[in-house]
């Protein structure tokens, strides 16, 4: 089990909302509106790594010459910033076995934040896989907007802005497979991106840790974290989206690097995890 010490570090770094439009689009007591804008990369090609922490520092040195560090990373002093995500799949698993299986028309459901801050906003976000193209849509909502949508209410008046065609798809989905809350994940990370025609963002992720529930909850801290074997010994997860061609720095760098691709799936390896350790369906664990 991870040490409460690292668990307060994390919630601590929480503290100050820096993720994906935790700060600009945050809405604060004082009740002003959320900037609209999504700047994440909906419609893209993704390639993941795993490598050492000595390579990784090497690789993020390379990246340096040609991507900016990205505005949230720059806000922390080491420039790593918090993300969980609570994971929904059916009782039966689907979405996580689609998962492990390779499928390649498959989606995940995700709640995610940025911090433990209850006046800073949360995303409901679906990422499908189709072929070989990644698409995510997400949808900004509050904290406590959380279990009444997970129930299937509709959302009420709010004075921010909030993409109702995402926030329906997500609830559509989610029908779909009767999906619930079943796994929280957290981790730190460090990203780059660059604004030209072909966006590309690379990110480092570090300290993945997950927690098994069923409660509709989004948190950073607490107790009951456990490591994933992925980022244990210092494992760091690289991931290369682009929006466009593949630019020939990226090919110059797995070369250089000697980089090989592979499937890790933050979701589908905790959930492997926990059934290695019995704190949920051990028929998984093959």
């Amino acid at each position: 089990m991870v040490e409460d010490k690292q668990t307060a570090v994390a919630s601590t770094q929480s503290v100050a909302p820096v993720g994906p439009q935790g700060t600009a689009t945050a809405k604060k007591a004082s009740g002003k509106k959320a900037e609209s804008a999504d700047k994440t990369l909906a419609c893209r090609y993704e390639l993941k790594y795993r490598l050492t922490e000595s390579r990784a520092r090497a690789v993020a040195q390379f990246v340096r010459q040609y991507l900016p560090v990205d505005r949230y990373s720059k806000l922390q002093r080491d420039g790593n910033y918090p993300i969980v995500s609570l994971y929904l799949d059916s009782d039966n698993m689907q979405l996580c076995k689609e998962s492990i299986d390779g499928r390649q028309n498959r989606f995940k459901l995700r709640i995610r934040s940025y911090t433990d801050e209850p006046d800073y906003p949360c995303f409901f976000e679906i990422k499908r896989r189709i072929n070989t193209v990644i698409l995510k849509s997400r949808a900004r909502v509050m904290h406590d907007d959380i279990v009444p949508l997970l129930a299937y209410l509709p959302l009420g008046p709010r004075d921010y802005n909030v993409d109702m065609n995402a926030l329906n798809q997500f609830q559509l989905y989610m029908s779909s497979v009767q999906a619930k809350p079943k796994v929280l994940i957290r981790y730190m990370r460090e990203a780059f991106e660059g604004e030209s025609d072909n966006r590309v963002r690379v990110t480092f992720d570090r300290d993945l840790c997950y927690q098994v529930t069923d409660k509709p909850v989004v948190i950073l801290g607490g107790s009951g974290w456990q490591r994933n074997p992925v980022t244990n010994d210092g494992g760091v997860v690289l991931e290369v989206k682009f929006t466009g061609t593949y630019p020939i720095w990226l090919s110059r760098m797995v070369e250089y690097f000697d980089l090989k691709a592979r499937s890790i799936s933050k979701f589908a390896t905790s959930i492997q995890d926990s059934c290695l350790l019995r704190f949920c369906a051990p028929w998984l664990a093959g």
